[in-house]
């Protein structure tokens, strides 16, 4: 029998629907994973392995084949981890077949059996949130997706208390969000002195909601003036705040998993290379750059 897990890969700030599927058949024991995964998925087998041997769990000593589907689709990431793990586990009538059906699963898993946080987790929360599904994930994930709309999350900090959650013998407390507490400041537009055009033109600019270029000899107060431009912006809202942290969740540049109610202001260098610029990647890891960084 064939047992499915539902989890995701990225491609650039989207998600794509992946099938995590395992069979377990008599045979010489082996472990083999397929469906076009990448150096880091094929090492899963040996984190998947260790994890669950800690938490007393030993793989049984049979045929398991797992395979990613879409065939056709490269997968990339240490997020599967949890997945492959969960799917084994449901296929061993560890883990209720239905019940684990209704949830995305993404987690990098240690050694130990812990769950690991991963890049990307607010967008998979929001993801699984319209296909109709909750999001299984690492506890250290957990400021971040409560912040995603979806009302069935559980955040577990290792693999057992998944598994003790849908035994019954203990309850996954759902995420709490969190802003920054502190005080944002922003460069101060009224400190500029002189200017009047180039501050005219920022005025202009932030209320239309239209681009500017600056074009000036060096040392005139072209980033002074840009920087002092969120100051004159209205705070942001909501959609915004999400949007912001959708682009930062899947760049990996989280701080400390709270959303920030700060705009961001991104000052690259005059020698960023056009793929920092630009964003990109190889295959479908596909990372912001510095235009996207900028975002709001």
């Amino acid at each position: 029998m064939i047992m499915h897990i539902a989890s995701l890969t990225f491609n650039g700030i989207d998600i794509i629907d992946v099938d995590v599927q395992v069979q377990i058949s008599p045979g010489i024991f082996a472990f083999t994973i397929v469906g076009l995964a990448d150096k880091t998925i094929a090492e899963s087998k040996e984190r998947v392995k260790a994890a669950l041997s800690s938490i007393g769990l030993a793989l049984p000593t049979k045929k398991i084949l797992i395979n990613l589907a879409p065939a056709d689709l490269v997968k990339e990431g240490s997020h599967f981890d949890l997945a492959i793990a969960c799917a084994i586990l449901t296929a061993m009538n560890i883990l209720p077949e239905l019940e684990i059906a209704e949830y995305l699963i993404i987690g990098e898993l240690s050694l130990d059996g812990s769950i690991l946080p991963v890049s990307g987790a607010l967008p998979a929360a929001i993801g699984a949130s319209v296909r109709g599904k909750g999001l299984i994930c690492s506890s250290k994930n957990s400021a971040e997706v409560a912040w995603s709309g979806n009302d069935n999350i559980l955040v577990a900090g290792n693999l057992i208390e998944i598994v003790n959650h849908f035994k019954g013998s203990q309850v996954l407390t759902p995420p709490e969000a969190k802003l920054q507490d502190e005080l944002i400041n922003y460069p101060d537009f009224k400190d500029i002195k002189g200017q009047k055009i180039a501050k005219r033109a920022l005025e202009i600019a932030a209320s239309g909601g239209h681009n500017l270029l600056m074009f000036s000899l060096p040392g005139t107060g072209k980033s002074r003036l840009a920087a002092c431009l969120p100051s004159i912006l209205p705070k942001m809202s909501t959609k915004e705040i999400l949007e912001c942290s959708t682009i930062t969740s899947i760049a990996g540049k989280f701080l400390d998993g709270k959303l920030t109610k700060a705009r961001p202001c991104r000052t690259p260098h005059y020698s960023c290379s056009l793929a920092a610029m630009v964003g990109g990647g190889v295959g479908q890891k596909l990372k912001p750059g510095e235009i996207t960084l900028a975002h709001n």
